[in-house]
């Protein structure tokens, strides 16, 4: 069972508290961007197998959107932080070199 723990309201949810919101940190276009990059956006995500930053809402919970990098394969959570953040805190980059010493930031 996956357990993330929410950083809006500290409390330890599983699964069924939560709903996931895809992809985290991707880059959002304008009125005035081009059919192709929208398709990007709207289309083409990546679905890694391994280390995966995703969006989570506590929706039984405080009902706020967070952040979790974890596994894909293992479910192993390497942490949560704010949905405000634009790019991985240090710490948690760390926590996940800490265990997959040859993991490569997404650029």
């Amino acid at each position: 069972m996956l357990i993330l723990d929410c950083p809006c309201c500290g409390r330890a949810a599983d699964e069924t508290e939560l709903e996931g919101g895809g992809e985290a940190h991707l880059t959002r276009f304008g009125p005035g961007a081009s059919d192709d990059d929208f398709e990007r956006y709207l289309f083409l995500r990546g679905n890694p197998k391994g280390v995966h930053f995703e969006r989570w809402r506590h929706a039984y919970g405080c009902g706020k959107w967070f952040l979790a990098a974890r596994c894909t394969t293992t479910l192993e959570v390497f942490g949560t932080y704010a949905a405000q953040t634009t790019a991985p805190p240090p710490e948690i980059v760390a926590a996940i070199k800490a265990r997959r010493p040859n993991w490569e930031a997404p650029v």
